[in-house]
């Protein structure tokens, strides 16, 4: 499988997409002016306590204090907050790492009253974005997170992920790591760290503990002056890199030049054979134009998500939770048939779009998938374990619950920021931007889907399609044209006339009798002649 990384800078803002095998199957848009991403630290100050949740705000310098619980303080809280007491304020000599002194670890049960008061300054690093009217979500477990290795500031262990099972190696990497560490690090090896040698984890070691000792620095200036940054988490470009980058990428095109240069210099550290495969894009039309990627959030990111057999969910989000609805549409309607088997093809071909849709929007939270309705058991245990299946490789953390007697999927996915959201609507041309239609860059493939329908299913073998003379002359344009492939791809009599009493988006299927072929569906990007005025 090959991944490309494709990024579209501009002044405000800098979109990613992830392509696997040319689909887009992860999108990211973030303003370059955001401050408040996951992993940033912060020296804050306590602002109120919450004894009823056992928790505190803690103001950060966002307009929402962020939520520190008092599981989130972590087993050495006493001890990072004994050294910041006695870390001199200005620009004196800081402490070394190799003299702090532990104290008793936090209880695992106790009270926030008990360890934090009113003003107090502390460490944190942020876990979860702002989101809605929420402040960030944040931990008192300082942490950086590299390629191979996550440092861990003021602990001892080093730990190897659990999804490198051979013990051999596991233990080769734990002997590895722990020679290299400073005194009073402790670590994380991820998973990417597997096969890789002595040189290379004590190279990014190094580079860790800088960053740590940077940040020092900048505590001990801004003691006193709280809330402050004082380490910022890698741009979004860098940590994409980080957390997905593999040997399988076969490009990582930017249209930015000073972003070109950062992530060439960021591969050159991680993965100096793969430094050549950073391009810089400097053409004229657009950098997602060029590589698809515009058509593709287009048709993924709608209320109305159509997929394969013309199914087709229905999106709708809401702070808590989302609920996905599966529809089989008109034509396995009209196909009949076994309906049990039908509703199973469906709702297993639905769990692929789910999956795929939970990961390109970054759904996190409560998702609920009404499924539609099976009574063989087999049936949903199939489609059960067809979600579990296709979430393994999920980096985030989730849990997908069997299907309930209602029909009903359950799944948890955990949520560090808001969902992406992509407005795929743009102003109507019939009625003069009165009203919102959906994309008209998807109207072609829409007809598209409805010839394969008029011939695949209704089983017609002669059909005449109107259309607006616009799209007409669009459709005849290029090679091999829209109507040229439609005719290579069916073998049928289709004929395509324009018709001047259409307006722009409108369209008509008329069978060899004249009479007017039924192809609607309720979630058509636009409606056909027939049904405008109803």
């Amino acid at each position: 499988m090959e991944s490309k990384l494709i990024l579209n800078v501009s002044p405000e803002d800098i979109e990613i997409a992830l392509l696997e095998d040319s689909a887009l199957v992860e999108y990211a848009k973030e303003s370059r002016a955001a401050t408040f991403a996951v992993g940033n630290i912060y020296i804050a100050k306590v602002k109120k306590l919450l004894p009823g949740l056992n928790a505190a705000f803690v103001e950060v310098g966002y307009e929402k204090e962020g939520f520190l619980h008092y599981l989130d303080l972590g087993a050495n809280f006493h001890t990072i907050d004994d050294f910041l007491d006695k870390l001199p304020t200005g620009r004196g000599r800081t402490p070394s790492m190799n003299k702090v002194a532990f104290t008793q670890e936090t209880p695992k049960s106790g009270l926030i009253t008990n360890v934090l008061k009113v003003g107090q300054e502390i460490l944190v690093q942020v876990t979860k974005e702002p989101i809605s009217t929420k402040g960030p979500r944040l931990t008192a477990e300082i942490s950086i997170a590299g390629r191979s290795i996550v440092l861990i500031p003021f602990a001892k262990k080093v730990n190897v992920s659990q999804k490198i099972v051979d013990n051999k190696e596991r233990n080769r990497l734990k002997k590895a790591v722990n020679s290299v560490k400073p005194q009073n690090y402790g670590a994380i090896v991820r998973t990417v760290a597997e096969g890789k040698d002595a040189s290379e984890l004590k190279s990014e070691m190094e580079v860790l503990v800088r960053r740590w000792e940077d940040a020092l620095r900048r505590i001990q200036k801004n003691r006193k002056n709280s809330p402050a940054l004082i380490l910022e988490e890698v741009s979004r470009a860098q940590s994409v890199l980080r957390d997905h980058f593999n040997r399988g990428f076969e490009s990582i095109v930017v249209n930015d030049k000073d972003v070109y240069e950062e992530l060439k210099a960021y591969i050159g550290l991680i993965e100096p054979s793969k430094a050549g495969i950073v391009k810089y894009y400097d053409d004229e039309a657009p950098i997602f134009d060029v590589y698809n990627i515009t058509k593709q959030l287009k048709s993924s990111f709608g209320r109305v998500v159509p997929f394969k057999k013309g199914a087709y969910l229905v999106i709708d989000h809401t702070e808590a939770l989302h609920v996905i609805d599966v529809n089989s549409g008109i034509r396995l309607q009209k196909e009949g048939g076994d309906q049990e088997n039908s509703a199973f093809e469906v709702n297993m071909l639905a769990v692929d779009e789910v999956a795929h849709q939970m990961r390109l929007r970054d759904m996190g939270g409560i998702v609920i998938i009404d499924l539609i309705d099976m009574h063989n058991q087999v049936h949903k245990d199939a489609v059960y374990n067809r979600m579990v299946e296709l979430l393994e490789n999920d980096s985030a953390k989730h849990n997908v619950l069997p299907l309930t007697k209602f029909g009903l999927m359950q799944i948890t996915r955990q949520r560090v920021r808001p969902v992406s959201y992509v407005n795929t609507l743009e102003p109507c041309p019939v009625c003069g931007s009165v009203g919102r239609i959906h994309s008209s860059l998807l109207f072609s493939d829409m007809l598209e889907r409805k010839v394969a329908f008029v011939f695949e299913t209704l089983r017609l073998r002669h059909a005449t399609l109107f259309v607006h003379p616009y799209v007409y002359a669009y459709m005849k344009q290029g090679f091999p044209s829209i109507l040229l492939r439609l005719r290579f791809r069916y073998p049928f009599k289709l004929k395509v006339l324009p018709d001047q009493n259409f307006e722009y988006l409108q369209y008509k299927f008329v069978d060899a009798d004249g009479n007017e072929v039924d192809v609607f569906e309720k979630h058509d990007v636009i409606i056909p002649k027939s049904e405008a005025y109803k």
